[in-house]
């Protein structure tokens, strides 16, 4: 989806209004019993919906997992009539893999824009649509005032937000509820079976409100995210070493 604002709005308002008429339970008790360990980092084991949460990526090997994190944790907040926007400046998903993820194509509304004043007030007003499950956007930079407004947009509507941050140099203070660091794993291949393995991840929570930041190394098995033991997330040169 590209164009001016007004073509932007005119276009998303054709493509949420089936949606924003009723809105879809979201199942975050789902999403806290898919969590596992994680689900202790955040204030009474509940994680926080109706807020925005940031990542910060480094490149694009960090790009890839954190979209794929994303992914799982979309595939247990959507139920299945929910849908979710997808706003960026360009197109670096390949949406049928979602699939591996539990989520449907379809379900995903992807919103292109080439400027990021453009990204943010697409987020914002797709924010205030409480017919909608979330909200992911990509940009490089992230004030506290812009991420204010987004916090305030999300209480109302209830709709959860992620932030994909991508220059690491512009770091600054946001309202933002979380803030994340993640970081691909290689896949635990058990009995020498071939393929590549689940989707492996460190995990870093640095910043949670009223919560305890943490790090986890976890991998992605049948829309559970499961903790890899220590031993198993180490390489064969480490295993060697430590063995």
């Amino acid at each position: 989806m590209t164009g001016t604002k007004a073509d932007i709005m005119a276009q998303l308002k054709r493509d949420i209004l089936p949606v924003a008429l009723t809105q879809s339970p979201v199942n975050r008790t789902v999403l806290n019993t898919r969590l596992g360990s994680i689900i202790t980092a955040f204030p009474d084991n509940n994680f926080p919906i109706s807020a925005i949460h940031e990542f910060i990526l480094s490149g694009p090997e960090d790009m890839s997992a954190t979209t794929g994190f994303i992914s799982g944790l979309l595939a247990s907040l959507m139920p299945d009539t929910g849908v979710s926007i997808w706003i960026s400046s360009k197109n670096a998903i390949f949406p049928p893999a979602l699939r591996s993820f539990g989520i449907k194509p379809d379900k995903i509304i992807f919103i292109r824009l080439r400027k990021e004043k453009e990204i943010l007030w697409a987020m914002e007003e797709a924010l205030k649509c409480k017919g909608l499950t979330a909200v992911i956007a990509e940009v490089s930079d992230l004030h506290f005032t812009a991420s204010r407004r987004l916090q305030l947009a999300v209480e109302k509507s209830q709709v959860t937000g992620f932030i994909l941050h991508h220059d690491p140099k512009t770091l600054q203070t946001t309202a933002c509820n979380t803030r994340w660091k993640i970081k691909s794993l290689p896949g635990q291949i058990k009995n020498k079976m071939p393929g590549v393995g689940h989707p492996c991840w460190h995990i870093e929570l640095l910043k949670v409100r009223n919560g305890s930041p943490g790090n986890w190394q976890i991998e992605f098995v049948a829309g559970q995210f499961r903790q890899i033991s220590q031993m198993a997330a180490l390489t064969p040169e480490l295993r060697k070493k430590t063995g």
